[in-house]
């Protein structure tokens, strides 16, 4: 059975401005983070394409694969946008709709199988797989292996550097948190 480590990538000015990201570098924060985390033990690690997440599992000392199945969420039009410059009824929308994409990218229900594909390409393999990635693939696959509604997408927070731990198989996962 794999066990897969998802770790959020370290700290960005985005998340501290509370913008959309766009493929921002790390912060100094997130550096600093970075000096205070100890990586799991692993065979092999993935990571998302986007820069953040790319020095992120170069800093934890991983030799890391990017795999596109990871990239973030395409926020479009509103990629490095502050979230209050946006018009309330969008972002509402936006927010309590999980089909509704109103930037113009992907819905989260959309984001949620993307993720959920890649989860069930998994074989029985036992391997230990660490993979970097953004908060938004983490939920998404968070709620994919709970068989959880879309909605219940804005209810799991992740949190810089947090590891969320599957374990199982095609259609059987479990969540370990901490």
């Amino acid at each position: 059975m794999p066990r897969l480590f998802l770790i959020s990538h370290a700290s960005t000015h985005a998340q501290q401005h509370v913008r959309f990201p766009a493929d921002d570098p790390l912060s100094e924060r997130g550096r600093r983070e970075l000096d205070r985390v100890a990586a799991p033990v692993i065979d092999r690690a993935l990571t998302a394409p986007e820069v953040r997440t790319v020095d992120t599992a170069a800093a934890l000392g991983w030799s890391a694969t990017v795999e596109p199945a990871l990239r973030d969420l395409d926020c479009a039009k509103w990629s490095g946008v502050p979230m209050d410059s946006i018009a309330e009824v969008e972002l509402a929308a936006w927010l309590t709709d999980p089909v509704s994409a109103p930037h113009g990218g992907e819905a989260i229900v959309d984001l949620i199988a993307r993720v959920g594909a890649w989860l069930d390409t998994f074989d029985e393999s036992p391997e230990r797989i660490g993979v970097v990635t953004h908060p938004a693939i983490i939920k998404a696959a968070v709620v994919h292996a709970l068989g959880a509604p879309a909605s219940a997408f804005w209810r799991v927070d992740v949190r810089p550097l947090s590891v969320t731990r599957l374990n199982g198989r095609v259609g059987r996962w479990t969540v370990r948190l901490g």
